[in-house]
């Protein structure tokens, strides 16, 4: 029988060791300048999406999108002649990780609206029928609607245009996703494309 008093003190010793920000951020408290530096251009060069991140907050190359907007197109419209697959949550990961990086809304929207042009093309391009992908797809639309929403005026139209075809193409796959988008737009009093 296991000693109750030893499990406690490996249950406590386990958690001590786990570390977390507050252990990382004592540590970076020792750092100067030059080391601290170090330690970013370590990171930078540790992984393409630590690049994307400091791109993105930094304002860096040009079109900081690009290449959220290419995780998305490629999880979300895979080349199926090569064998590859959908995955919604390394789509949807990539919109979570601009949103950590910087996350203006008029971009955060760009990438929602983006994410579900991309899922609805591939869907209609070959004819997909997975309920759990359109389920995803008809949140991702409501989260963007609700983005879009939040927007001045004078950024909205463009995106709604763009919402407004995606929902006309919806109709085509069955589940309900064009109603349920339908359904969306009038709660926001948006009916344009019946």
């Amino acid at each position: 029988m296991a000693n109750p008093a030893l499990m406690r003190n490996s249950s406590v010793a386990a958690k001590k060791t786990t570390p977390s920000w507050s252990n990382v951020k004592a540590k970076l408290a020792d750092f100067d300048r030059a080391g601290l530096m170090g330690l970013v251009q370590d990171l930078y060069t540790a992984s393409k999406d630590n690049q994307a991140f400091l791109h993105t907050r930094f304002a860096l190359g040009g079109d900081v999108l690009k290449p959220y907007k290419a995780t998305i197109d490629r999880w979300l419209w895979p080349d199926v002649f090569n064998n590859q697959n959908t995955s919604v949550s390394k789509a949807k990961k990539a919109i979570s990780e601009y949103k950590k990086a910087i996350g203006q809304p008029v971009d955060l929207a760009e990438l929602m609206v983006f994410y579900c042009e991309r899922a609805t093309g591939f869907s209609d391009d070959v004819g997909l029928q997975d309920e759990g992908y359109f389920d995803a797809l008809v949140r991702m639309f409501e989260q963007a609607l609700k983005i879009v929403h939040s927007l001045p005026e004078n950024a909205r139209a463009d995106l709604i245009d763009r919402l407004d075809t995606v929902c006309r193409i919806c109709h085509n796959f069955g589940y309900g996703v064009g109603d349920d988008m339908d359904d969306l737009l009038a709660e926001h009093g948006i009916f344009r494309h019946q």
